[in-house]
């Protein structure tokens, strides 16, 4: 496989919304630039059926790796994932069944499509870690753990802030970075990116690859998408935007976005070139008008994940049904019947509870037939349309 050393292309990947490269930003450059093809892997785990913007962010970056000639894995945490990654976890998560994680995952490699390429001489491949963690003895797994300290493993802020709070840790989860270390051993990669948030469990494997294979592994941290409270944009947070949103959804969820996340967001989650970025941060700060930006951030980051026709449809929904206040030309349909608006905004979707339901409908969001509801008790019958804030429709038939 012919490797593309271009400086440019070198600059752009070690750069381009990265937080920090282990051992130094140096070594990686002189493997990248040595004309030597790399393999080097992200692992997502299944603890939920879709992706997310977050996951995205790292696919975009192997895909440079990947655009240059070098071998790149998608590694489905199948086996770590019904533990679950304590990371920033204020209490343990909980375990799924081996066939639950499986479910999760079966749309990954369909959501990753848009931006990893999985054809031709190069393509990205798919391994799962059960191939080699289901099969380790339990002496196997008492000399895995003989490369780690309790001190060490203690090191993680989320362990530290539980002790504080009198939360209990459960020994699983100390497990858990031992097993994502070992992944990489059993690949024998050269290399893993992630979140800077995966920066302790990325690092474990660096030092355990050094341990068991006298090899120097890299890692590079990717800045986080983070909202305007500092929290990450991810399932965990209630916040995401999904991989396998609809294009309206997808492009109406980034206007929704703070200005502030502007500038990152297109420097994360699109494909625009970093100085017309920088001159968009100039115009920003010189009085631009942040809403035109945020249209053009909304486009890209849709077009990135879904596709250019994809995000045309959004921003043909936004203009006419959210800017416009037309009413979508196809919207969700519910069968007749009678109903309660409660039980038609859980049953559409809108909302995932009761609670949830009345909160929106208390707080003037919830219309029928472009009038405001005014209770929970109220009936909705066939022919009625119904409004959930800005985006959400659906019709009774």
């Amino acid at each position: 496989m012919k490797i593309n050393t271009d400086q440019q292309k070198i600059n752009e990947l070690l750069t381009r919304g990265v937080e920090n490269i282990y051992p130094k930003k140096e070594f990686l450059e002189s493997k990248l630039k040595s004309g030597e093809q790399l393999t080097l892997y992200t692992g997502y785990d299944p603890t939920a059926s879709t992706l997310h913007i977050g996951h995205g962010i790292t696919m975009m970056k192997l895909r440079q790796f990947q655009d240059l000639g070098h071998r790149v894995i998608m590694l489905i945490g199948d086996y770590t994932g019904m533990i679950g990654d304590p990371t920033d976890k204020s209490s343990s998560r909980q375990k799924l069944t081996h066939k639950e994680v499986l479910k999760n995952s079966k749309a990954y490699k369909e959501q990753a499509s848009n931006i990893l390429n999985f054809k031709g001489k190069n393509k990205v491949e798919v391994k799962y870690n059960s191939e080699w963690l289901g099969k380790l003895s339990f002496s196997d797994v008492l000399e895995l753990t003989s490369n780690f300290t309790v001190p060490q493993l203690f090191e993680r802020d989320m362990f530290q802030e539980r002790l504080k709070e009198n939360k209990t840790i459960y020994l699983h989860e100390f497990m858990y970075p031992v097993m994502q270390a070992y992944d990489c051993v059993a690949m024998n990669v050269d290399g893993e990116v992630g979140g800077n948030d995966q920066t302790f469990n990325m690092l474990a494997g660096r030092d355990l690859m050094k341990d068991l294979k006298n090899k120097e592994k890299f890692v590079l941290t990717t800045k986080l998408l983070v909202d305007a409270s500092g929290k990450k944009m991810g399932k965990s947070e209630g916040n995401m935007v999904a991989l396998n949103d609809t294009p309206e959804d997808m492009y109406g969820k980034v206007m929704s976005w703070t200005d502030s996340m502007i500038i990152h967001g297109l420097e994360l989650c699109t494909l625009v070139p970093m100085e017309e970025i920088k001159k968009m941060e100039k115009e920003m700060n010189s009085g631009t008008n942040p809403r035109d930006l945020k249209l053009r951030l909304a486009y890209e980051i849709t077009k990135s994940f879904l596709g250019e026709k994809e995000a045309e449809k959004g921003k043909e929904h936004f203009t006419k049904v959210i800017q416009g206040k037309d009413k979508p030309m196809e919207m969700k349909e519910l069968s007749p019947s009678e109903k309660d608006i409660v039980s038609v905004l859980i049953e559409a979707g809108f909302v995932s509870s009761k609670s949830d339901a009345r909160r929106d409908i208390q707080g003037g969001g919830v219309k029928i037939n472009d009038k405001r509801v005014a209770s929970i008790a109220e009936l909705v019958k066939s022919g009625d349309i119904v409004q959930k804030g800005k985006r959400f429709f659906v019709k009774i038939k």
